[in-house]
C-alpha cells in the first residue's frame, strides 16, 4: 500500500459533472446528512471527483438507464483518507450516538469495523470506486432500495429477501447494469461499486475534495 501527497491530485482524477452533466450528486460527507451527524473532514466542496475510467464507465450506465427514464444519483465516490481517518476517530468517541438509531440501530459503533463496514484504507481513497443509487429522471426522486444509503445491517445486502418485491427489483437492476459495465458490487451495501481493473490498485490518496 501506498499514500501520496495529501496536496497531489493527479490528472486522472475529474469531476463527474463534466463527463455527465445531468448526474445528479449529493455527497453525504459534506452535507453531513450521515452516520457521522456532520461534515467529514477532507469534504471541503460538493464536487465528486472520480477517476476518469470510472467517470466513462458510470456515463454508459446513465446512457443505458435513460431509456428507462431513470439515472444515477452518487453519494460519494473519491474519499480522502482523513475522512476515513474521521471514521475512526468517530468509532472511539465514547457516548450516546445521535445517528445509532437511523443508521445502525442494532450494531455498536465499535462493530462496525469488525462487521466490514468501516475499514482503515477504503477502496474509495484510490478513485474508483463510487456509493450511488437510482432516480426518476423526471421527479428526481430515488427508487425504492428497501434501506436508505449507509445503513449498516443485513438489510443492505444485495440478496436480502425481507425487502418490498420492487425494492429488490431496483436492487437487481442497479447491479446488472453496474456490472455490465465493468463494475464490481459489494454483498454487504447494495450502493457500493469498484470499477474492475481500476487505475489505482494500492494507491490511497489524501488530496482535499475543494
Amino acid at each position: 500500500m501506498s499514500l501520496l501527497d495529501v496536496t497531489a491530485r493527479p490528472a486522472s482524477f475529474v469531476e463527474l459533472n463534466t463527463v455527465i452533466p445531468n448526474v445528479v450528486v449529493e455527497l453525504k460527507y459534506f452535507t453531513g446528512d450521515n452516520f457521522v451527524g456532520s461534515r467529514v473532514n477532507g469534504y471541503e466542496r460538493e464536487v465528486c471527483l472520480i477517476t476518469h475510467p470510472a467517470a466513462q464507465a458510470l456515463l454508459r450506465v446513465q446512457h443505458e438507464l435513460a431509456s428507462f427514464g431513470l439515472g444515477l444519483k452518487v453519494f460519494d465516490a473519491y474519499r480522502p483518507q482523513r475522512a476515513v481517518d474521521h471514521f475512526i476517530d468517530w468509532c472511539r468517541e465514547v457516548g450516546p450516538c445521535a445517528t445509532q438509531s437511523r443508521f445502525f440501530p442494532d450494531l455498536a459503533k465499535e462493530e462496525l469495523f469488525s462487521k466490514g463496514y468501516l475499514v482503515r484504507h477504503s477502496s474509495h481513497s484510490r478513485g474508483s470506486t463510487v456509493d450511488l443509487t437510482l432516480i426518476d429522471l423526471v421527479s428526481q426522486t430515488e427508487l425504492e432500495m428497501g434501506t436508505e444509503f449507509d445503513f449498516f445491517g443485513p438489510e443492505s445486502w444485495i440478496d436480502h429477501q425481507q425487502i418490498p418485491r420492487q425494492a429488490r427489483a431496483n436492487r437487481m437492476l442497479l447491479q446488472k447494469l453496474m456490472m455490465q459495465h465493468g463494475f464490481v458490487p459489494y454483498h454487504h451495501e447494495w450502493w457500493h461499486f469498484t470499477l474492475q481493473g481500476e487505475l489505482y490498485t494500492d494507491t490511497y490518496f489524501d488530496f482535499l475534495i475543494a
